[in-house]
């Protein structure tokens, strides 16, 4: 192979993560470039610049490119996305503003709503009806319709959701104002509910599609700069995005529907802590990922992440469910559960420490970095606890100002009226306890326990943070892999392509049509090898799963089930069953079942994917690096500590803890009372025995 060489990109809220990766040798290098939000693309490609020659590897060595974004994520956010208008069905032009008729705050009297990403002026209605069965009621209007367009466009709206009601039961109303549309608006961009989120529940559907349409003018530019300027760069590999359901696709599936990628980045977070964990032997892995701006956690449980089929994106209020816009997508099911090294640390209203959601971000970033930030972050404190090194942050890439971080702990301590040491350990444990308070009902929500799993940390701030959140949880084995700083860039690197696929199919078990139900999977895994046949993934090699969401009638929500084969009445009966006890304990007697949706997944595996991943190493002479005060809650106070060369460390070595463990991208620290050990694929391994 000409061009051997996978190169990963993942673009957070502070750092931009790059890896050159060899699958031949599994030797990898990695690169942490500050991201730029005025135009992420420039970092990433100065970073790409960088890894290339921190790697002594030329551009037309790279065969691929796999990249992560929080860019479509932070449109959202921001509100910047294109102007966006909503096309839908009379008398429906205000779902979004009804949405649920929910309040996530009950007694909260100033509570804010997620603001519509389509105005009430730019949302128009189609003369169309459909029964909920797919039949017409009132024919459509395609030239009322069109008028209605045409006065968007005549305003700046810049791309069109359409979504009419049922039209995920027959989308016949959506193609043919789609196609009418197209024809006589060729610069619009255009969206349909029924090729996005083909699901039932209105307000959601339009609100994946509007998101969609939001962000997909914003997707095609920033796509096709990026490729053009890798290939400028030499790089001759094509590019594969990672999508929030854990796989990669191609550029034009990712254009077409970019609402995929909101979650890519915690997604391969994810799929990092599942892979090292099945090199490590673990079954269950608590797959906790810190970075700059937020920590999450997923659940692995056999060896893969949980898969949700919907999540929230852009809310209001961060840690509360429902504030936010509902977004129906395959996606790894990521839990939010705190803030990142970047988080600010102030004086709360209550005269208590509060620590987030704020972000100092890149720019200017915590007040070490000495790019002007002035307020104490999580960072900060890390450092003044003896946690990080300031003459070895990114391995010595980048310059610490430690003066600033002492005037910013201290304006902190001044504030809560506390010594600066004990402001310094109050920001470290209160982020701690946070995180574990969200982790804790996350996981009971789950029908888990915390102590059944080892937690694996990823992200620049995962391996300083892991131990004490461990501790908090009950948690005995803690693992930190190799390159834990760029863990979700590797995760990108070892993804599979993945397709996931959804058609209504609501009857009653009873009775139901399963040869229908056997010519919608075989339809959607045709149309699945056809997405995935440009990512030049092993089709041969693919792994399908059925699944099916089912509800007893009359329920309001569903569980998705794995369907057996052959379909019967008889074997899906006992998969839904066993599925609804163990998240609920027990059955209801008597009660009718339901078909709702009949979901496909298939994954295959990507060339250049896998193997084995082999850091620089360094002589084994220089393990012990020295010592260095570092503060631990058991004790209460600073320890001496030794501080080791991780690159140094070969595998089978025991180090008792407290022990620091260094490497360019992250630190991890294990405390008193732990024994680490290297493990065979470069992992540390630390329990309480």
């Amino acid at each position: 192979m000409s061009a051997p060489l996978s190169l990963g990109i993942d673009i957070g809220g502070t750092f931009t993560d790059l890896v050159i990766h060899d699958p031949r040798d599994g030797r990898a290098i990695i690169w942490k470039e500050s991201t730029t939000p005025d135009d992420p693309a420039r970092g990433a490609l100065e970073g790409t610049r960088r890894v290339l020659e921190k790697a002594g590897v030329r551009p037309e060595q790279v065969g691929r490119v796999v990249h992560a974004t929080t860019l479509f994520t932070n449109a959202l956010i921001e509100r910047k996305g294109a102007k966006t208008g909503l096309l839908t069905t009379a008398g429906f032009a205000d779902v979004l503003e009804i949405a649920r008729e929910r309040k996530y705050e009950l007694y909260d009297l100033f509570i804010e709503m997620p603001n519509p990403l389509v105005p009430r002026p730019w949302r128009r209605e189609a003369k169309e009806r459909l029964a909920p069965d797919g039949s017409v009621e009132i024919a459509l209007d395609v030239e009322a319709a069109l008028a209605e367009v045409a006065d968007l466009v005549g305003q700046g709206v810049e791309s069109l959701a359409i979504c009419f009601l049922h039209s995920y039961a027959n989308p016949a109303h959506e193609r043919a104002i789609a196609a009418a549309v197209a024809e006589r608006f060729q610069n619009l961009s255009i969206s349909l509910s029924s090729d996005i989120a083909p699901e039932i529940r209105e307000y959601q559907r339009a609100s994946t599609t509007v998101a969609n349409a939001y962000i997909r003018p914003l997707a095609e530019i920033y796509l096709e700069r990026l490729e053009q300027a890798l290939a400028k760069s030499g790089i001759p590999g094509g590019l594969f995005l990672m999508l929030s359901n854990g796989g990669l696709t191609h550029v034009s599936e990712a254009k077409r529907a970019p609402v995929q990628l909101l979650e890519s980045g915690p997604a391969a977070g994810a799929l990092a802590g599942a892979w090292f964990g099945r090199n490590a032997g673990l079954e269950r892995v608590l797959a906790f990922d810190m970075g700059g701006t937020t920590a999450k956690l997923a659940l692995v449980d056999d060896g893969e992440p949980l898969v949700a089929y919907g999540f929230e994106a852009a809310r209001e209020k961060r840690f509360l469910r429902g504030s936010g816009l509902p977004i129906m997508i395959a996606t790894v099911e990521l839990i939010e559960i705190g803030a990142g090294g970047g988080s600010i640390a102030r004086k709360s209203d209550l005269g208590t420490l509060q620590v987030g959601p704020e972000s100092s971000g890149a720019q200017p970033g915590p007040a070490c970095y000495g790019r002007g930030g002035t307020e104490a972050t999580v960072t900060d404190a890390d450092l003044a606890l003896g946690y990080l090194n300031a003459d070895f942050f990114l391995g010595g890439a980048m310059k610490i100002d430690r003066a600033a971080t002492e005037a910013a702990l201290g304006s902190l301590a001044t504030a809560l009226g506390v010594e600066r040491d004990r402001a310094g350990f109050g920001v470290h444990d209160v982020v701690n306890e946070n995180m574990a308070g969200a982790a804790r009902v996350a996981i009971a929500e789950r029908g888990r326990i915390p102590a059944e799993y080892a937690l694996l940390a990823t992200g620049g701030a995962g391996p300083v943070h892991a131990w004490n959140v461990a501790r908090k949880l009950g948690v005995t084995r803690v693992v930190c892999p190799p390159g834990a700083g760029a863990g979700s860039t590797i995760g990108m690197l070892m993804a599979p392509a993945r397709v996931d696929r959804v058609a209504s199919f609501s009857v009653a078990l009873a009775g139901a049509d399963f040869d229908q139900a056997e010519a919608i999977f075989v339809a959607q895994e045709k149309e699945s090898l056809e997405v995935l046949r440009p990512t030049g993934a092993d089709a041969a090699g693919r792994v399908v799963r059925r699944l099916a969401d089912m509800r007893y009638i009359g329920q309001g929500s569903e569980v998705t089930v794995a369907m057996p084969s052959p379909l019967t009445e008889a074997g899906v009966r006992t998969a839904f069953e066993a599925a609804y006890k163990a998240l609920f304990a027990r059955t209801p007697p008597g009660a009718a079942i339901q078909f709702v949706a009949l979901r496909l997944s298939v994954s295959a595996p990507m060339p250049g994917a896998g193997g084995k991943l082999e850091l620089p190493r360094h002589p084994r002479a220089q393990a012990l690096k020295g010592t260095r005060a570092v503060f631990f809650a058991d004790a209460g106070k600073m320890l001496p500590t030794n501080v080791y060369d991780r690159y140094a460390l070969e595998a089978g070595v025991i180090v008792q803890g407290p022990a620091v463990f260094e490497e360019d991208e992250s630190t991890f620290i294990v405390g008193p009372g732990a024994t680490a050990r290297l493990l065979p694929d470069g992992s540390i391994l630390a329990e309480v025995v």
